[in-house]
């Protein structure tokens, strides 16, 4: 994001005078979620003094000295999250809802006896401002997996939502390291599920991709 994160952290970065991480809140709270826990690096004070107007939710900060990746973070967060099942949401994407909100939905899917991680996953042909290839395949059966093949065009990307239960860090490394490897177990065992979103999903990667999206929402 070159210049626009030198003094901001990322999450801050306004969408037609909007926070993004400010837009993800406003869907958490639509599920009717009343505590969200909040990891912080990068210029985290800043962070922290932007959410001090928010009173719908109780929202809990958990400090790292550095990065922990998306699943050494949720790791060092569990100690304010217990065992149970969560959402996970990552602070920079943007999607629109046509229909029932992507949340919402996915909690109507969630089954946490037979599933230990639902992915939120987006069709190409509804992305924008993503410029790598699709992450998942989804079988007949309605399962996401990965194909590890440089040449293969996945037709579906995560869009950086999703449930878990905590559980499923039981045996997970320490430090940072990437919730791809509980994705990968979780599919390997039969516990990986997905829910495929009908909005568009807009990558907000790039200053190009600011002005992208606000064109669009607007």
């Amino acid at each position: 994001m070159r210049h626009l994160t030198d003094e901001l952290p990322k999450p801050l970065i306004q969408i037609s005078g909007k926070t993004l991480l400010d837009r993800i809140l406003d869907k958490i709270a639509n599920t009717h979620v009343t505590e969200c826990v909040i990891n912080l690096c990068y210029l985290g004070d800043k962070i922290r003094a932007s959410l001090t107007s928010r009173t719908d939710m109780n929202i809990i900060f958990s400090n790292e000295e550095e990065a922990l990746e998306t699943g050494g973070g949720v790791k060092k967060a569990l100690p304010y999250l217990g065992k149970r099942s969560i959402f996970v949401v990552n602070a920079d994407p943007v999607w629109t809802d046509p229909t029932e909100p992507a949340l919402n939905k996915m909690e109507e899917l969630w089954n946490p006896e037979t599933m230990d991680i639902m992915i939120m996953l987006v069709p190409m042909e509804h992305v924008f401002g993503h410029d790598g290839k699709g992450d998942y395949f989804v079988d007949e059966d309605g399962r996401p997996y990965r194909k590890f093949d440089p040449t293969g065009e996945a037709p579906y990307v995560y869009a950086g939502a999703q449930i878990l239960h905590t559980r499923i860090f039981e045996d997970s490394p320490d430090g940072k390291f990437s919730l791809n490897k509980l994705y990968d177990k979780a599919e390997k065992a039969g516990r990986l599920t997905c829910y495929i979103h009908d909005g568009n999903w807009y990558h907000v990667g790039t200053p190009e991709a600011v002005s992208l999206t606000e064109e669009a929402l607007s």
